[in-house]
Protein backbone atom coordinates (compact mmCIF):
# COMPACT_ATOMS: atom_id res chain seq x y z
CA UNK A 1 0.00 0.00 0.00
CA UNK A 2 2.80 2.37 0.71
CA UNK A 3 4.68 1.72 -2.62
CA UNK A 4 1.52 2.59 -4.39
CA UNK A 5 1.09 6.03 -3.32
CA UNK A 6 4.88 6.77 -3.59
CA UNK A 7 4.50 5.77 -7.05
CA UNK A 8 1.27 7.80 -7.38
CA UNK A 9 3.43 10.91 -5.85
CA UNK A 10 5.99 10.18 -8.28
CA UNK A 11 3.55 10.10 -11.18
CA UNK A 12 1.67 13.31 -9.94
CA UNK A 13 5.20 15.30 -9.95
CA UNK A 14 5.95 14.35 -13.46
CA UNK A 15 2.88 15.44 -14.34
CA UNK A 16 3.22 19.10 -12.31
CA UNK A 17 6.63 19.51 -14.19
CA UNK A 18 5.28 18.47 -17.86
CA UNK A 19 2.60 21.32 -17.31
CA UNK A 20 4.96 23.81 -16.36
CA UNK A 21 7.55 23.25 -19.00
CA UNK A 22 4.20 23.11 -21.75
CA UNK A 23 3.54 26.68 -20.44
CA UNK A 24 7.21 27.94 -20.91
CA UNK A 25 6.82 27.43 -24.61
CA UNK A 26 3.55 28.18 -25.42
CA UNK A 27 4.06 31.59 -23.99
CA UNK A 28 1.42 31.47 -21.05
CA UNK A 29 3.91 31.68 -18.66
CA UNK A 30 4.82 34.44 -15.78
CA UNK A 31 4.97 37.61 -16.91
CA UNK A 32 8.55 37.78 -15.11
CA UNK A 33 9.69 35.15 -17.03
CA UNK A 34 8.06 37.19 -20.59
CA UNK A 35 9.89 40.35 -19.57
CA UNK A 36 13.58 39.79 -20.99
CA UNK A 37 11.99 40.05 -24.48
CA UNK A 38 12.66 43.30 -26.07
CA UNK A 39 9.42 45.05 -26.76
CA UNK A 40 9.29 46.14 -30.50
CA UNK A 41 7.69 49.99 -29.16
CA UNK A 42 11.16 50.00 -27.09
CA UNK A 43 13.30 49.15 -29.81
CA UNK A 44 11.61 51.55 -32.34
CA UNK A 45 12.20 54.67 -29.69
CA UNK A 46 16.00 53.83 -29.04
CA UNK A 47 18.26 55.64 -30.91
CA UNK A 48 20.79 53.63 -33.36
CA UNK A 49 24.29 54.52 -33.56
CA UNK A 50 25.80 56.70 -36.21
CA UNK A 51 27.10 55.42 -39.00
CA UNK A 52 30.10 57.15 -40.21
CA UNK A 53 30.31 55.54 -43.39
CA UNK A 54 30.45 58.64 -45.80
CA UNK A 55 27.87 58.95 -48.37
CA UNK A 56 28.30 59.07 -52.16
CA UNK A 57 28.91 62.71 -52.49
CA UNK A 58 31.66 62.48 -49.36
CA UNK A 59 29.24 63.63 -45.93
CA UNK A 60 29.26 61.58 -43.20
CA UNK A 61 25.79 59.67 -42.90
CA UNK A 62 25.99 61.53 -39.03
CA UNK A 63 26.79 64.81 -40.63
CA UNK A 64 24.71 68.07 -39.22
CA UNK A 65 21.19 68.98 -40.25
CA UNK A 66 20.70 71.47 -42.63
CA UNK A 67 19.93 74.13 -40.24
CA UNK A 68 23.57 73.50 -38.12
CA UNK A 69 25.14 73.54 -41.33
CA UNK A 70 23.63 76.81 -42.69
CA UNK A 71 24.44 77.99 -39.32
CA UNK A 72 28.06 77.65 -40.13
CA UNK A 73 27.84 78.79 -43.89
CA UNK A 74 26.32 82.01 -42.49
CA UNK A 75 29.47 82.76 -40.15
CA UNK A 76 31.75 82.19 -42.79
CA UNK A 77 29.85 84.28 -45.01
CA UNK A 78 29.72 86.98 -42.59
CA UNK A 79 33.29 86.70 -41.92
CA UNK A 80 34.13 86.99 -46.28
CA UNK A 81 31.88 89.71 -46.46
CA UNK A 82 33.67 91.70 -44.12
CA UNK A 83 37.17 90.90 -45.10
CA UNK A 84 36.08 91.93 -48.66
CA UNK A 85 34.57 95.22 -47.52
CA UNK A 86 37.57 96.80 -45.56
CA UNK A 87 40.16 95.89 -48.25
CA UNK A 88 37.77 97.39 -50.52
CA UNK A 89 37.71 100.61 -48.28
CA UNK A 90 40.99 100.85 -48.18
CA UNK A 91 41.83 100.99 -51.85
CA UNK A 92 39.10 103.92 -52.28
CA UNK A 93 41.21 106.09 -49.88
CA UNK A 94 44.05 105.42 -51.26
CA UNK A 95 42.42 106.26 -54.90
CA UNK A 96 41.38 109.97 -53.29
CA UNK A 97 44.60 110.75 -51.69
CA UNK A 98 46.28 109.96 -54.80
CA UNK A 99 43.42 112.88 -57.11
CA UNK A 100 43.72 115.30 -54.06
CA UNK A 101 47.94 115.32 -54.56
CA UNK A 102 49.87 118.62 -55.30
CA UNK A 103 52.91 116.65 -56.71
CA UNK A 104 51.72 116.47 -60.59
CA UNK A 105 53.27 118.08 -63.12
CA UNK A 106 52.58 121.96 -63.56
CA UNK A 107 50.18 123.17 -66.36
CA UNK A 108 53.04 125.50 -68.89
CA UNK A 109 52.06 128.94 -68.98
CA UNK A 110 54.51 131.35 -70.97
CA UNK A 111 55.69 134.87 -70.29
CA UNK A 112 54.50 137.15 -73.07
CA UNK A 113 53.14 140.42 -74.28
CA UNK A 114 49.56 139.68 -72.56
CA UNK A 115 50.51 139.00 -69.35
CA UNK A 116 54.22 140.97 -68.69
CA UNK A 117 55.82 144.47 -68.83
CA UNK A 118 58.28 144.80 -71.43
CA UNK A 119 61.48 147.74 -71.23
CA UNK A 120 64.81 148.40 -73.34
CA UNK A 121 67.23 150.60 -72.12
CA UNK A 122 70.81 151.21 -73.08
CA UNK A 123 73.15 150.72 -70.08
CA UNK A 124 76.53 152.96 -69.77
CA UNK A 125 78.16 149.84 -68.76
CA UNK A 126 79.05 147.26 -70.44
CA UNK A 127 79.57 149.82 -73.78
CA UNK A 128 77.33 149.06 -76.32
CA UNK A 129 75.12 147.08 -74.47
CA UNK A 130 71.03 147.09 -73.80
CA UNK A 131 69.11 145.66 -71.38
CA UNK A 132 65.29 143.86 -71.56
CA UNK A 133 63.33 143.72 -68.64
CA UNK A 134 59.99 141.48 -68.11
CA UNK A 135 57.93 142.11 -65.11
CA UNK A 136 55.40 139.11 -64.46
CA UNK A 137 52.21 141.74 -64.20
CA UNK A 138 49.78 138.58 -64.22
CA UNK A 139 48.03 136.61 -61.77
CA UNK A 140 49.49 133.17 -62.06
CA UNK A 141 53.21 132.08 -62.36
CA UNK A 142 54.61 132.15 -65.93
CA UNK A 143 57.73 130.71 -67.99
CA UNK A 144 60.57 132.31 -70.27
CA UNK A 145 62.31 130.15 -72.08
CA UNK A 146 65.04 130.35 -74.24
CA UNK A 147 66.00 133.78 -75.40
CA UNK A 148 64.21 136.62 -76.49
CA UNK A 149 63.28 136.82 -80.37
CA UNK A 150 64.22 140.78 -81.45
CA UNK A 151 63.91 142.37 -84.63
CA UNK A 152 64.43 145.97 -84.65
CA UNK A 153 61.91 148.39 -87.36
CA UNK A 154 61.35 145.82 -90.09
CA UNK A 155 65.14 144.06 -90.21
CA UNK A 156 65.24 140.68 -92.11
CA UNK A 157 67.03 138.97 -90.12
CA UNK A 158 67.03 137.35 -86.02
CA UNK A 159 70.02 138.39 -83.87
CA UNK A 160 71.80 135.09 -82.71
CA UNK A 161 72.17 134.04 -78.72
CA UNK A 162 74.59 134.10 -77.08
CA UNK A 163 75.46 130.27 -76.18
CA UNK A 164 76.93 130.71 -73.24
CA UNK A 165 74.56 132.35 -71.20
CA UNK A 166 72.37 129.43 -71.80
CA UNK A 167 70.65 128.39 -68.19
CA UNK A 168 70.42 125.63 -66.56
CA UNK A 169 66.70 125.91 -66.16
CA UNK A 170 63.81 127.66 -67.14
CA UNK A 171 63.72 130.60 -65.60
CA UNK A 172 60.05 130.89 -63.77
CA UNK A 173 58.64 134.36 -62.99
CA UNK A 174 56.12 134.74 -60.01
CA UNK A 175 53.24 137.74 -60.12
CA UNK A 176 55.46 140.84 -59.50
CA UNK A 177 58.73 139.03 -60.39
CA UNK A 178 60.95 140.45 -63.37
CA UNK A 179 63.93 138.53 -65.49
CA UNK A 180 66.47 139.69 -67.61
CA UNK A 181 68.10 139.42 -71.13
CA UNK A 182 71.04 141.47 -72.44
CA UNK A 183 71.66 142.67 -75.75
CA UNK A 184 75.33 143.40 -77.28
CA UNK A 185 74.41 145.97 -79.87
CA UNK A 186 77.69 146.45 -81.76
CA UNK A 187 81.27 145.33 -81.69
CA UNK A 188 83.07 147.66 -79.50
CA UNK A 189 85.97 147.45 -81.52
CA UNK A 190 83.88 148.52 -84.70
CA UNK A 191 84.47 145.16 -86.46
CA UNK A 192 81.09 145.08 -87.46
CA UNK A 193 79.45 146.04 -90.25
CA UNK A 194 76.26 147.64 -91.51
CA UNK A 195 75.78 149.87 -88.60
CA UNK A 196 71.87 151.51 -88.47
CA UNK A 197 69.68 152.82 -85.83
CA UNK A 198 66.40 151.42 -85.35
CA UNK A 199 63.67 153.25 -83.83
CA UNK A 200 61.18 150.09 -83.36
CA UNK A 201 62.04 147.22 -81.17
CA UNK A 202 59.72 144.31 -81.23
CA UNK A 203 60.57 141.43 -78.21
CA UNK A 204 59.18 137.99 -79.36
CA UNK A 205 58.24 135.29 -76.41
CA UNK A 206 59.12 131.56 -77.65
CA UNK A 207 57.29 128.75 -76.67
CA UNK A 208 57.87 124.99 -75.11
CA UNK A 209 60.10 124.03 -78.44
CA UNK A 210 62.68 126.14 -80.19
CA UNK A 211 61.42 129.11 -82.24
CA UNK A 212 57.78 128.20 -81.49
CA UNK A 213 55.12 130.79 -80.49
CA UNK A 214 54.95 131.71 -76.92
CA UNK A 215 51.83 134.38 -77.50
CA UNK A 216 51.70 137.84 -78.08
CA UNK A 217 55.37 140.23 -78.94
CA UNK A 218 55.59 143.59 -76.73
CA UNK A 219 57.04 146.67 -78.16
CA UNK A 220 58.52 148.31 -75.74
CA UNK A 221 59.39 152.10 -75.84
CA UNK A 222 63.04 152.89 -77.36
CA UNK A 223 64.76 156.64 -76.53
CA UNK A 224 63.82 159.04 -79.37
CA UNK A 225 67.18 159.52 -80.58
CA UNK A 226 66.75 155.40 -81.30
CA UNK A 227 69.45 152.57 -80.59
CA UNK A 228 72.14 151.79 -82.81
CA UNK A 229 73.14 148.52 -83.56
CA UNK A 230 74.87 146.56 -86.56
CA UNK A 231 76.10 142.77 -87.52
CA UNK A 232 77.24 141.96 -84.48
CA UNK A 233 73.75 142.45 -82.54
CA UNK A 234 73.50 139.44 -79.85
CA UNK A 235 71.21 138.57 -76.86
CA UNK A 236 71.45 136.34 -74.03
CA UNK A 237 68.95 134.23 -73.03
CA UNK A 238 66.46 134.96 -70.02
CA UNK A 239 68.18 135.58 -66.95
CA UNK A 240 66.81 135.37 -63.57
CA UNK A 241 69.25 138.65 -62.31
CA UNK A 242 70.31 141.71 -64.14
CA UNK A 243 74.07 140.97 -63.18
CA UNK A 244 74.18 137.57 -65.23
CA UNK A 245 72.15 139.27 -68.34
CA UNK A 246 75.08 142.00 -68.69
CA UNK A 247 77.62 139.63 -68.35
CA UNK A 248 77.98 138.66 -71.64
Amino acid sequence: MRTSRLRLLAAAGITLATLSLTACQDGTGTADEGSGRPDATATADTPTAPSSKPSADGTPSNAPSQAGAGTDGDKASSNGSGSGSGSGSGKEKGTGQGKGSDDGPRTFAACNGSNTTVTAQPVSRPVNHMLITVKNTGGKLCDLTYYPVLRFDEMQWVPQPVEASKPQAVVSLNPGESAYAGVLLSAADGSGDGGTTGQKLTVGFQGRTPNSSGGPSAIPSLPAKGVYYDSSLAVTYWQQSMDDALTY
